[in-house]
């Protein structure tokens, strides 16, 4: 499914294979949000500056339009008229931007809608039923992301509630994958690390979730409150520990010297809304 063709030192040169298609990497992920990029581009428009995957959010779809209404219209590759991959985030960064909205307990989270005010409760078999309606080449687990600069005792008990929700992702998304009449029943799960700065925390919980034998993996929870220099020390201690036969995403980063930055430290997949 990934194919490095070529590294230099860390950077890797590679090919993923998916039902929607290859994916050349490096690769900059443009972020559609709701579906669409920003400032009236088009799914031809995205073709003509060489996006080869878009990025959409599972929790504003799921507010609006609503997931099961572009399941009905025959997912969100048929919705958005884009036939190239697609990923879709899980909500899970809903947790940390709506904090002050939400309620964390093990069983998931508990967000006011920020369009009405309405209940919406998301743990992880929620967000892999929406993800799998919008019917996405690729699913991201349902986490937990925290400030990075929370201290070592949140970080870990975050990470460890991260890797049991991983858990759960797992098997649901194996189960919806083999229900009938499923949009897309070759969607990817990636998982994602999580330990805000704390070496330990995030190489221990890397080696976790690698052994569950991801189609990949992202490192999330940067780029949200720590310097750079921080950043790039992540990702120096955990990408060593991530599997090398799987891409590696880092979520949310996206200025072109934290590209070079990343590319440089075995990073293959990057997000970013600026461009938008």
């Amino acid at each position: 499914m990934f194919k490095i063709h070529t590294t230099e030192n860390k950077a890797r040169l590679g090919t993923f294979s998916t039902v929607h298609g290859d994916i050349q990497t490096p690769v900059f992920m443009n972020v559609a949000t709701a579906a669409a990029i920003k400032g009236g581009l088009a799914s031809d428009d995205l073709k003509n500056i060489g996006c080869q995957v878009a990025l959409s959010n599972t929790y504003h779809l799921h507010l609006r339009p609503g997931d099961e209404t572009v399941r009905t219209m025959g997912g969100l590759h048929k919705f958005m008229n884009w036939d190239r991959p697609i990923l879709t985030d899980s909500g899970g960064f809903q947790v940390f931007s709506l904090t002050a909205i939400n309620k964390v307990k093990e069983e998931g989270v508990t967000f006011a809608s920020h369009i009405d005010g309405r209940r919406i409760f998301m743990g992880p078999e929620e967000s892999m039923t929406i993800q799998s309606n919008l019917g996405s080449t690729i699913a991201m687990a349902f986490d937990e992301c925290i400030n990075s600069k929370k201290d070592h005792k949140t970080a870990v008990e975050s990470a460890e509630r991260t890797y049991r929700w991983l858990e759960r992702c797992k098997a649901k998304m194996d189960e919806l994958n083999r229900t009938p009449g499923a949009v897309n029943p070759n969607q990817l799960l990636f998982g994602i690390n999580q330990g805000g700065i704390h070496d330990d925390v995030r190489i221990d919980h890397m080696k976790k979730i690698a052994k569950l034998d991801l189609p990949g993996y992202a490192i999330g929870g940067l780029a949200v409150g720590e310097t750079h220099a921080e950043m790039y020390h992540v990702l120096d201690m955990v990408v060593p520990h991530a599997p090398e036969d799987k891409p590696r995403y880092l979520m949310g980063v996206g200025t072109p010297a934290n590209i070079i930055e990343g590319v440089a430290r075995g990073i293959d997949f990057f997000d970013c809304v600026l461009p938008a």
